[in-house]
């Protein structure tokens, strides 16, 4: 009797743990496959919002043809798309590789920066190289390229992974302050081409109506007119919310990663490289466009509102960019008159530069060399 009841034990054990590991198993698959329509669901819109863009320049291309008497059967955006690389400048491409790279040393000296306070002196190659890392795991699924820059720093460098990935939180935030400084810049330099354009492009029954008597203006405006009553008289209930709370700390956090800039042993060089950092992504745009001919001709204050424009594409989650680069950049490119396939290629030149040939050669040469930088000490 015993024995038997041993036995029974002993089974019903098994099966308990057999249950907590299928458990498990089944938790591991779930989360295998979120991450698997994560990354079709980013791809998949980034190939959307191509291929909607695509066609319309298509569209638009074949209208400029019609308008110009080239027949149909000679009339390929995909043609043209071939020509135009053929036609850029290697010496402005060359330049526009180097700032890029610039770029990228700037911020592997501000990551380094951010953790000499904590006591943590990262190699500045390893810094580099797990900074191209990370934008090459951005083509294939968005956002992932800061884990992979965080989790490829610390093995290299034998750093806390929770505190480089507290230091990237800071890196971001001063490209957010950047970001609103230069948008702030472009629209004090640019503001009135943007509200010319506006107007040109305005219905003709509602030409010299002002856009503060437009109807969506006063809908928007009476909006926030009863959202800004509704805050001030509910405030003490808002404040019992959890988003509030939620915005509260981000915001504060927002501020306490500001400030521990101050903190740091070098805050005049760690502003520099943030300048820096900057300054080589306009110059980038600003080759970029000197090296295609149908843009060669704009200014330089023209070149920061479409830096602008082709930023905002990246921030929109999709891989490396893609598509939604291409639309805000020729949106960027109308306000100056260029449209039609020549915005498109430009876009095109811009995003496989830098986006594609760039980020896919540098990031496999990282994944080669950083394994060697972690054996030399490095």
């Amino acid at each position: 009797m015993y024995k038997i009841i041993s036995q029974y034990k002993l089974i019903s054990r098994y099966c308990l743990n057999t249950q907590i590991h299928d458990f498990w198993i089944f938790l591991y698959l779930c989360a295998m496959l979120k991450k698997i329509l994560q990354i079709l669901f980013f791809f998949g819109l980034g190939a959307t919002v191509m291929g909607l863009v695509f066609r319309s320049q298509n569209m638009a291309y074949q209208a400029e043809c019609r308008q110009s008497g080239v027949p149909e059967a000679d009339c390929s955006l995909m043609d043209k798309l071939l020509y135009d690389f053929s036609t850029v400048q290697p010496g402005w491409i060359i330049l526009v590789l180097l700032a890029f790279t610039i770029s990228n040393m700037f911020r592997a000296r501000r990551q380094q920066l951010l953790l000499a306070p904590m006591g943590y002196q990262a190699g500045f190659l390893s810094s580099f190289l797990s900074i191209l890392l990370g934008y090459f795991a951005n083509l294939g699924f968005p956002r992932i390229g800061e884990v992979v820059r965080a989790g490829a720093l610390a093995r290299a460098e034998r750093i806390p992974l929770e505190k480089v990935m507290g230091t990237l939180v800071i890196d971001r935030l001063m490209d957010v302050v950047c970001l609103v400084l230069v948008m702030g810049l472009a629209f004090l330099l640019e503001g009135d081409t943007l509200l010319q354009f506006f107007v040109q492009n305005k219905g003709s029954g509602v030409a010299a109506t002002p856009f503060w008597l437009r109807p969506w203006f006063l809908a928007l405006a009476g909006a926030a007119l009863i959202g800004g009553v509704l805050v001030v008289i509910f405030r003490n209930k808002i404040r019992q919310l959890p988003v509030f709370e939620k915005v509260t700390s981000i915001l504060q956090g927002f501020i306490a990663g500001l400030r521990s800039v101050l903190q740091l042993k070098r805050p005049v060089e760690f502003i520099v490289c943030s300048v820096g950092i900057w300054l080589m992504f306009y110059l980038q745009c600003r080759f970029n466009l000197l090296a295609f001919a149908p843009t060669a001709h704009l200014s330089a204050s023209a070149t920061l509102m479409i830096f602008i424009f082709g930023t905002l594409g990246f921030v929109i989650p999709s891989p490396g960019g893609m598509g939604t680069f291409h639309a805000l950049c020729i949106a960027g490119l109308a306000l100056y008159g260029i449209s039609g396939g020549d915005a498109f290629s430009y876009a095109n030149i811009a995003f496989f530069t830098v986006q594609i040939f760039y980020n896919l050669v540098a990031g496999i040469i990282s994944l080669l060399l950083l394994p060697m930088v972690k054996k030399t000490g490095e």
